[in-house]
């Protein structure tokens, strides 16, 4: 589903609407619909058409119909799809996801396409299609578009011309004054390449391609598009581009973008103007849900932290060196681990990924030995694998400007308070922006009796976060009490509560859980922990910042 959210995301259409998805025989698909037929699919294909003279199609839900029905007619069965055009790209192209399932009732099976009909297959079909619609390229349009590639710094068709005739690394071509154009072409693109420290010429007609040139090349035209994408998100903000952040990198500051750095990974990407006054792209760890991070929220990057939880359960488990499954499940069970078969899972899925990393051996069905020193070896294990991208953590949700008046307690409100989460903003840029906003910020503190300023000297009120937050909270919660017809009831502090969990809203002041006490509701602050038990009954203790909720079986989780 998040998927689905994202291709259909705002400012993709040719006007900078949000994008509309379509299938066979609909200009508005469903969704949820086609999300909920799909649920228990074994899997699914996403894949992206993209025509090279896509804007001179103009008709590409035309275009993606008629190749969806060539494919239905190659796999000889219909096929449940839908699909999204985007426009906000140099190169228009559309989402195309694909059910896995196809027949219906007892005829009902799984979709299996060939790999070499993925691979080469519906490349064929959706080109035959293209030159049916816009005629064959001439050979003057061909040289064109070469031409084109020569100078650029991008892996190219020419490149990969290059790597087939190698030998060894080198290639040979023919005399200058005998040569077809394409040879000609060539060895102007070696001379660029010779240019880039990426060829080295033996002789007059032979070059040496260095190692690693495809790589090199690919590297070259992500980071091209990267900072392509920088300028456009930054458009007449004067910024210093960081494209690739430090792999230890914490950056924190406002999303000025937000999209998919690798579309058919869904690895997202973030551009972030940076309270260091730098404007940074940052992509996150893979299925990153870009829908709950919005633009213009303030939010803090840094790596994802090595190692996993499920490394000190199984390290705890073990007896000996050895861990054995059916010994830990009786362990979890006696203790009345409220969540046991999930911790089982998580904790066979990293022994499996840690065996592939030769961390751990497995000496049979359930049965594995491991290493004394298990939690630091599996971080060394993760440290050594290609950076997945940072993880991400919304700081506040409100834009900058509107923080300045907002009621409850603010990203700017924990910045004057300092402590945990503190950072010093710069002189120039977003930095200056928010140097601003903390002064404007003071002065409404001021007007309301929570902050005086002594000279240089700012005095804040001892309890400023919890009375902001105190005040949103109740001022939200009378506006809710219409809605649901009860009562709202303050927490008390270092009382226990108790209620069924029905949704969570997101204020200012952060993210609460609506608890239905019965007679009349509550708002406590939302834990990730007690998402999974919507609906049902849970109690929670709120004393100062501190919450402690009990989810009825075990240990309670808080902070």
């Amino acid at each position: 589903m998040a998927h689905l959210r994202y291709i259909e995301r705002d400012g993709v259409t040719r006007d900078g609407q949000q994008g509309r998805a379509y299938g066979a025989d609909t200009d508005a698909a469903d969704l949820r619909a086609f999300e909920e037929r799909g649920r228990g699919d074994r899997h699914q294909f996403r894949f992206i058409v993209s025509p090279e003279d896509a804007a001179e199609l103009e008709d590409l839900p035309g275009f993606t119909r008629r190749l969806m029905q060539q494919m239905a007619t190659d796999l000889e069965t219909p096929l449940d799809w839908v699909a999204v055009d985007h426009w906000d790209t140099d190169n228009p192209h559309t989402h195309v996801v694909l059910r896995g399932r196809v027949g219906s009732g007892r005829g009902e099976r799984d979709l299996v396409i060939a790999p070499d009909y993925i691979a080469h297959g519906m490349r064929l079909r959706a080109s035959e299609i293209a030159t049916q619609w816009l005629g064959p390229r001439t050979e003057l349009e061909i040289q064109r578009a070469q031409e084109r590639e020569v100078q650029q710094e991008r892996l190219t068709g020419l490149d990969r011309q290059l790597l087939r005739r190698a030998r060894e690394g080198s290639v040979l071509l023919k005399a200058r004054g005998r040569a077809p154009s394409q040879d000609m072409l060539l060895r102007a693109r070696l001379q660029h390449l010779e240019a880039l420290g990426l060829a080295r010429r033996l002789d007059p007609h032979a070059w040496q391609l260095a190692d690693g040139l495809e790589s090199t090349l690919a590297a070259m035209g992500r980071r091209g598009d990267i900072l392509r994408t920088l300028h456009r998100a930054m458009a007449g903000e004067l910024r210093e581009l960081v494209p690739e952040p430090a792999a230890q990198a914490r950056i924190v500051g406002r999303v000025h973008a937000k999209g998919l750095h690798d579309e058919l990974l869904e690895q997202p990407y973030l551009v972030i103007d940076g309270l260091d006054g730098r404007a940074h792209y940052v992509t996150l760890s893979a299925g990153s849900d870009l829908a709950d991070i919005p633009v213009g929220s303030i939010v803090a990057c840094q790596p994802v932290p090595l190692g996993r939880a499920a490394d000190g359960h199984i390290q705890a488990a073990a007896r000996d060196g050895i861990y054995q499954a059916s010994s830990h499940r009786a362990s979890l069970q006696a203790g009345r681990h409220p969540r046991a078969e999930e911790v089982l899972t998580a904790c066979t899925r990293r022994l499996e990924s840690l065996r592939r990393g030769g961390v751990v051996d497995r000496l049979g069905d359930g049965v594995w030995r491991v290493p004394a020193d298990l939690v630091e070896r599996a971080q060394a294990f993760d440290g050594r694998k290609p950076s997945a991208g940072l993880a991400v953590e919304v700081r506040c949700h409100v834009p900058l400007e509107r923080q300045v008046h907002a009621t409850g307690a603010t990203w700017l409100d924990r910045q004057l308070v300092g402590g945990e989460g503190h950072e010093v903003p710069a002189a120039a840029g977003f930095g200056a922006q928010v140097r601003q906003a903390l002064e404007d910020r003071l002065d409404v503190l001021e007007t309301q009796g929570l902050a005086r300023r002594q000279g240089q000297r700012v005095v804040l009120s001892r309890t400023l976060l919890q009375t902001l937050a105190a005040r949103e909270v109740e001022q939200y919660g009378r506006l809710l009490e219409a809605e649901l017809g009860k009562p709202w009831r303050a927490v008390p502090d270092g009382q226990r509560i108790q209620g069924i969990y029905r949704e969570s809203v997101q204020l200012v002041s952060g993210r609460f859980a609506v608890l239905d006490e019965g007679r009349s509701f509550s708002l406590v602050p939302w834990r990730p922990v007690i998402e999974a038990r919507r609906s049902r009954t849970l109690s929670v203790t709120v004393k100062g910042s501190a919450v402690s909720w009990d989810l009825g079986r075990g240990q309670g989780i808080g902070r």
